[in-house]
């Protein structure tokens, strides 16, 4: 398995003593992000549609770092601090997710800091582990 935190300033910086996304395999575990501002680190001002997008936009920092895309996610799980913006947000989702979607979850939950939306995802990474791989082995055998 593979653990990554970015301490980079791409990604802001973990809350506590976790990675910010895990490979095991073929699949990429992403933590759950919340709006986080990238410079204070606090949740960002603003509705469930600000604090989506926010959170979507680091979820793509991450996958993009390891070489992957919000087309690579496979399961979704968002969590909602009030379940009647469950509308809204879903509109800001489907803007950044596109079809064919993966599987998700939507519940309500408690949420830390004040955050509206909390948003963890699954993606697979199959085919480029496969090249790496074969690239990694090619290097060390040349």
């Amino acid at each position: 398995m593979e653990h990554h935190t970015f301490t980079d300033k791409t990604v802001p910086t973990a809350y506590g003593p976790y990675s910010h996304a895990v490979i095991a395999g073929n699949f990429v575990f992403v933590a759950g992000q919340t709006a986080r501002d990238l410079a204070t680190g606090r949740i960002i001002e603003g509705d469930v549609a600000a604090q989506t997008r926010r959170a979507l936009e680091i979820i793509c920092e991450i996958l993009g770092e390891l070489g992957l895309a919000p087309a690579d996610i496979v399961r979704a799980t968002v969590y909602l601090a009030n379940m009647q913006d469950f509308d809204a947000m879903n509109r800001v989702y489907a803007s950044v997710i596109q079809p064919p979607y993966p599987a998700r979850s939507t519940v309500e939950v408690g949420m830390p800091f004040g955050a509206l939306v909390g948003i963890e995802v699954t993606a697979y990474r199959g085919d480029r582990h496969a090249e790496t791989t074969v690239s990694e082995r090619s290097s060390v055998a040349g």
